[in-house]
């Protein structure tokens, strides 16, 4: 039975490539309004993960809902309520700021009014007004990551999955995404990210930590902090690795 204050709901869930097991029986849920946090070193299987919980790629067997919906047999349905932005950089280099925004939200289905005041309350809030007629491959790398995201809530879904989303930015430009993941939530968009920063793990209101295609821990950042008596979640998840 639905949990309706689950927005994701996973029940064994495996994923093979051959005999090779990328996730191997995970089991967790996600509420409405929180921010998940799926952790874990490059190969940890959380990329694969998340690709079926997007509705990008096949379960091998499991019982999985997004949304309501399920991933079987509703891909469809999933994908029209979630954002996602990519581990690789997801906005298309050779249009402008302005063009990448209208292109999006096109694609998401919004009509051209809506696209006009929701791209000029956009850009004012980055403040990126001023570069709106540039090409994305002529701004920083912060600027993306900042307007990638922007971009994939865009149309205010449910949920926006963000697999490694502050990868090879600099740490004022970290703290200022999590900023924006954190407004997100107060506007009731649920977020799910991955990442192989253990401090952004303090961000999260809930962590998993996956060990080789495993989910090892799964907490708030303080339980777990106390149940493995480390001082930050780093030690917690090299405690985990060398287990």
């Amino acid at each position: 039975m639905v949990d309706h204050e689950h927005i994701i709901e996973v029940k064994e869930m495996v994923k093979k490539f051959g005999s090779f097991r990328a996730n191997d029986r995970l089991t967790f849920y996600v509420e409405k309004g929180e921010i998940f946090g799926f952790l874990g070193a490059n190969g940890a299987g959380k990329t694969t993960a998340i690709r079926i919980l997007c509705g990008l790629s096949y379960p091998t067997s499991g019982e999985i809902m997004v949304a309501g919906h399920d991933v079987y047999r509703e891909r469809e349905k999933i994908k029209r309520k979630i954002g996602y932005m990519s581990q690789k950089f997801s906005l298309y280099e050779d249009l402008t700021v302005s063009e990448n925004i209208r292109l999006y939200a096109g694609i998401y289905g919004l009509g051209r009014n809506q696209i006009a005041s929701r791209e000029e309350q956009l850009l004012e809030r980055l403040a990126l007004s001023h570069i709106r007629n540039r090409l994305i491959r002529e701004i920083p790398l912060g600027w993306k990551q900042k307007l990638a995201f922007s971009v994939a809530i865009f149309h205010q879904p449910a949920i926006v999955f963000l697999d490694e989303p502050t990868g090879g930015v600099d740490p004022i430009t970290r703290r200022q995404f999590w900023e924006m993941i954190h407004d997100a939530t107060e506007e009731g968009i649920t977020v799910f990210v991955t990442t192989h920063y253990m401090d952004e793990a303090e961000y999260c209101d809930r962590v998993s930590i996956m060990v080789d295609g495993r989910i090892d821990a799964l907490d708030t950042p303080a339980a777990l902090k106390q149940q493995f008596e480390s001082k930050n979640m780093n030690e917690v998840f090299l405690k985990l690795a060398r287990r």
